[in-house]
């Protein structure tokens, strides 16, 4: 999906301006590293920019028309001056950067301008940064590029210290529900998927995805049973939890959706109804939140960011989430 500057703006307003001002003062950089967690618009805006230097309709001296052959191809991925370059399996390697090298070293086919994007640009091999690193060092006239990554702290300090670093902030819940209502969620569900991902397009996935909508079930089920005996939860443990949240990555998200109903109880209790996130479980949680403390809620939050952390440690899923349960429980005559 293509957005217009003022989409983008609405993102990274700190970003668009220093961009906005290198274009009107015709000094932009001949290497950029967009840093930032994924969904932040790095790709998106990296586009935005090339086509602003390719435009042949620019307005006010910096926004692309999206209208004309350069802005349309660029759009669809096939403008011959313009080259994007990802990991081929698990890194970029170094035969992949001396292409581009090859590539710009001809002159460009339709201007004398040529852009490269490298996404995770954090994943070069070793041979091909230390490629890059000669590329940066003796860039061709006209030649921009756009290095992007959500962990700058693994790419060579000397190829940092040859670029001009953009930092993309996470996006607000608030711009965040208001992007995914503008494009079709229900209000009610939007605050959930603001509070599990900063990327729009894994958002709107999320959204329709079965085995999510399945997901925010059991995680409820879950809770409703810890609230009544050790044995009942071990049981729907046993029976709903463990054959649907097979995967790391899915348990992740099967943790995170218990946190966040610990989360909406805790808000309930201090009044900041406008940031529950479980919004179609609203009547019930009230009457949970009634029954429990802060200082349990607290405690029980900690007991799942303390398994998120084991989980990633590698330990046996199955003996972490008996062990949550348990630790959840503890005390569940005031849970």
């Amino acid at each position: 999906m293509v957005k217009s500057w003022e989409q983008l703006e609405e993102l990274q307003p700190t970003v668009l301006s220093m961009l906005k001002n290198s274009l009107v003062k015709n000094r932009v950089a001949h290497a950029y590293l967009l840093e930032g967690i994924r969904g932040t618009g790095k790709r998106e805006i990296a586009l935005l920019l090339t086509k602003s230097l390719f435009c042949e309709s620019i307005i006010d001296q910096y926004k692309p028309c999206e209208e004309c052959n350069n802005c349309r191809r660029i759009n669809h991925g096939n403008h011959p001056d313009v080259h994007m370059i990802e990991p081929d399996g698990l890194s970029i390697k170094v035969e992949q950067i001396r292409s581009l090298q090859v590539e710009f070293s001809k002159k460009g086919l339709e201007s004398s301008k040529k852009v490269y994007l490298l996404v995770h640009a954090d994943k070069m091999s070793v041979s091909a940064s230390n490629s890059l690193l000669k590329f940066l060092e003796e860039p061709n006239p006209g030649t921009v590029a756009f290095l992007l990554t959500e962990q700058s702290q693994k790419i060579l300090p000397t190829i940092l210290s040859r670029c001009q670093i953009l930092t993309f902030h996470p996006l607000s819940p608030q711009v965040m529900i208001k992007q995914l209502v503008e494009n079709g969620v229900e209000p009610h569900k939007a605050p959930l998927l603001a509070q599990l991902t900063n990327s729009l397009d894994e958002a709107l996935k999320l959204n329709v995805d079965e085995w999510f909508a399945q997901a925010q079930k059991i995680v409820v089920k879950l809770y409703e049973v810890l609230k009544k005996n050790p044995l009942e939860a071990m049981v729907t443990l046993q029976t709903e939890w463990f054959p649907h949240f097979k995967e790391k990555e899915q348990i992740h998200r099967g943790l995170e959706l218990l946190l966040l109903i610990f989360k909406d109880l805790l808000y309930i209790q201090l009044d900041k109804q406008e940031q529950i996130v479980f919004r179609e479980e609203n009547g019930r949680l009230q009457q949970f939140a009634l029954q429990t403390s802060g200082r349990r809620i607290s405690d029980q939050m900690s007991a799942i960011l303390d398994a998120k952390r084991r989980l990633e440690r590698n330990m046996n899923p199955q003996l972490m989430m008996e062990q949550l349960v348990l630790k959840l429980q503890e005390g569940s005559s005031f849970v």
